[in-house]
């Protein structure tokens, strides 16, 4: 069953938001240029514990349906029973459910940073029936990999933040010196713009703190959840739907460990955004819609010739 709302947007652009009933709770989506004619992206948000931010993406609606929801536990959604629910493979039950009842027979799968694991997670699980590609920004694909990215990153802070990063580690004291330590290493990584803008405070302030921590840790770069192990990176090479990779060239997701991404895929490509961090799309966005805009187009075009 559907609830929702429908408002207009931007002229010829429609959006509505509504809750998916589930049995586990409800779930927050919102549709943007369902009119639209291109095939449609169903947006997969980062975290994991965040929440969608339809912001430059939604623009993408022009040419196609843009599809958001808040994973359950997140945002807008309802909390899960209990702790033991924020999964990978829950997680991928979810969205072929979600995919199932906003009827995306075909669709590009749009993920950011853990949204991009969840994604091939998926079609590794479920099968590429109905992809028509994959969009895969600031990919986190390993955690060996991401974690050491972020150790790299560290290693160039000033060694004030270096020791309290260190310090609150070792004894497992994440406060006030750990935290300036981290806003610091945000502020390089993250997102480049000052200030950040209200969308993206409010949506920190809007983190679930539980899914983030029982499936990552305290921060980007502690890494102490049941995310701790992934690795699907020996398995890429069976993904064979046409991919586009996005990062920023100061991305918490390092352009070399992009690459690498890249090769293990059998159709890829990527795109390195110039003086752009982990959440690009918004410090360029411009750019990011030029380009994805393009991938996606052009896919269209091969898919239908």
């Amino acid at each position: 069953m559907y609830s929702e709302g429908n408002v207009c947007v931007a002229v010829g652009t429609s959006m509505k938001e509504g809750y998916l009933d589930r049995k586990v709770g409800k779930l927050w989506y919102s549709a943007y240029g369902e009119e639209s004619s291109g095939t449609p992206i169903l947006a997969l948000h980062g975290g994991p514990g965040f929440l969608s931010m339809p912001e430059v993406v939604s623009d993408l609606a022009s040419e196609r349906p843009v599809y958001f929801y808040d994973q359950l536990g997140c945002g807008r959604s309802d909390r899960a029973p209990d702790r033991s629910w924020y999964t990978v493979e829950r997680y991928v039950d979810e969205l072929a459910e979600v995919r199932e009842r906003l009827g995306l027979e075909r669709v590009f799968l749009m993920g950011f940073s853990w949204g991009t694991a969840l994604a091939c997670a998926y079609v590794l699980e479920r099968g590429l029936a109905g992809v028509a590609g994959l969009v895969l920004c600031g990919p986190f694909l390993s955690t060996a990999r991401w974690d050491a990215d972020q150790r790299r990153n560290i290693a160039l802070l000033p060694e004030g933040s270096r020791a309290a990063i260190e310090t609150g580690e070792a004894a497992g004291d994440f406060g006030e010196a750990y935290q300036a330590a981290m806003m610091e290493y945000y502020a390089r990584h993250v997102c480049r713009l000052s200030p950040w803008p209200e969308s993206l405070r409010e949506a920190f302030g809007r983190l679930n703190p539980e899914v983030y921590n029982v499936m990552w840790g305290p921060s980007e770069f502690t890494i102490t959840g049941t995310l701790r192990d992934l690795d699907l990176v020996p398995d890429l090479g069976r993904i064979t739907s046409p991919i586009l990779l996005v990062c920023g060239d100061a991305d918490e997701a390092d352009p070399r460990t992009v690459k690498e991404y890249q090769l293990a895929f059998p159709d890829a490509r990527m795109a390195v955004l110039p003086g752009a961090s982990h959440l690009c799309h918004l410090e360029q966005p411009e750019l990011f819609k030029a380009v994805v805009g393009g991938f996606l187009n052009q896919v269209d075009a091969s898919q239908r010739a």
